[in-house]
């Protein structure tokens, strides 16, 4: 039986992530297994906006950390060759008189006392940037100069690349079918390739986290949740890189929008999608009454978008907990064990910050953000970390 000090389930962006920071901070003996292979699992599906905007203030500071390495992404690597594929655009955010207001003055408030740098944008202002929309609802408009979007699969595949160089070994088609348990104490991993035995477990197994519930004989409260991405192109209105990544609270999905192959608009909604009765990631069915709903409300906001095509359109799975936020650290006695999931759609925007404090707390060492509020026991106890929006995307 091979033997690793730690064991990392899990070779999506999150996964990728905690291995390179592992490597970094040290750890020289270190595996990482995959069902499928790197990044294609649920990081492939990501739109890839990047913010800083959170109304939950643990998350603002995990985005600002991590927005230093997508904006550094081939120093943060070590690798001149490596990209995130960076388009910083901006993003702007915007509600109208109601019940979302207050909850985004709150927010941009918060981003400005931590120092980050939010502009309170005039509906001139915002028309000049994003010149296809209309504001003349917006009550507020907030907007983040450093923000945009990149491609998750380039940051997953780059992590994974450094880890590798940094003597990390990644066993990608290689099941995981259960744990190995000394007590409470998780001491390693059986697999389709063999068994391996370790010091730290690591579990990033996103939407399919219900095995480890299975294993360890813990409710873990996750569930797979699928969205829809359209991609719309309109003649004569074309959404552009220099154009800001833009999300909606007046619109009822709480749309989201950036600019996608330099003409067309992404568009996605940000509430409560549909439930899955089990994790996979197979490509959903997208009705047409669907894409005319939320074509609908992209009208609303981008007139010429009345009269767009559908130019493509995918499904992403989230792994959701109840309050929208994740589960960081450990699971109540259960030694050797470290997990990360729950990420409820921002795990891209926030991988590097997670994967730098899980490998933290997996090494014995004070992480960079507290992971308490972050517990598990934040479900029994009532202590949720619920955005201000709502249940959605947003926290």
């Amino acid at each position: 039986m091979s033997h690793y000090d730690f064991i990392v389930i899990g070779a999506g962006v999150i996964g990728a992530s905690v291995a390179h920071h592992l490597a970094a901070l040290g750890a020289k003996s270190v595996l990482v297994v995959d069902r499928g292979t790197i990044g294609a699992g649920t990081t492939s599906q990501s739109s890839g906006l990047l913010r800083t905007h959170y109304s939950v203030r643990q998350n603002v500071e995990l985005a600002r950390s991590s927005w230093h390495a997508f904006n550094n992404f081939a120093a943060y690597v070590d690798d001149d060759e490596a990209s995130c594929g960076l388009v910083k655009c901006g993003y702007m955010i915007c509600a109208p008189e109601g019940d979302k207001l207050a909850p985004l003055q709150a927010s941009l408030d918060a981003q400005q006392n931590m120092g980050i740098e939010v502009q309170l944008l005039s509906r001139t202002e915002a028309r000049e940037r994003l010149p296809i929309a209309h504001f003349d609802d917006a009550a507020l408009i907030g907007y983040e100069p450093e923000a945009g979007f990149a491609d998750a699969y380039l940051v997953a595949t780059g992590f994974a690349r450094s880890a590798r160089r940094r003597g990390v070994k990644i066993m990608e088609n290689t099941t995981v079918t259960r744990l190995v348990r000394d007590g409470r104490r998780v001491t390693g991993i059986e697999t389709s390739a063999g068994t391996f035995s370790c010091g730290t477990l690591i579990s990033t197994q996103n939407i399919w986290t219900p095995e480890l519930a299975e294993w360890i004989g813990v409710p873990l409260p996750v569930k797979p949740e699928r969205h829809t991405v359209l991609a719309l192109e309109c003649d004569g209105a074309p959404y552009t890189f220099s154009m800001p990544a833009f999300k909606d609270l007046g619109s009822p999905g709480m749309l989201y929008f950036r600019s996608y192959g330099g003409s067309q608009m992404l568009v996605s909604e940000g509430v409560v999608g549909e439930t899955l009765n089990a994790p996979e990631t197979e490509q959903g069915d997208i009705s047409l009454d669907y894409v005319g709903e939320v074509g609908a409300q992209v009208a609303e906001r981008f007139p010429a978008y009345e009269m767009a095509g559908l130019a493509s359109s995918w499904t992403g799975v989230y792994d959701v907990t109840p309050d929208w936020n994740p589960v960081l650290g450990a699971l109540g006695d259960i030694e050797g064990l470290t997990v990360g999931f729950g990420f409820s759609g921002h795990g891209f925007k926030l991988s590097p910050g997670i994967g730098k404090i899980l490998a933290q707390h997996a090494l014995g060492q004070t992480t960079d953000v507290s992971l308490a509020p972050y517990s598990l026991d934040r479900f029994a106890s009532g202590a949720l970390l619920v955005g201000k929006y709502g249940s959605g995307a947003v926290s």
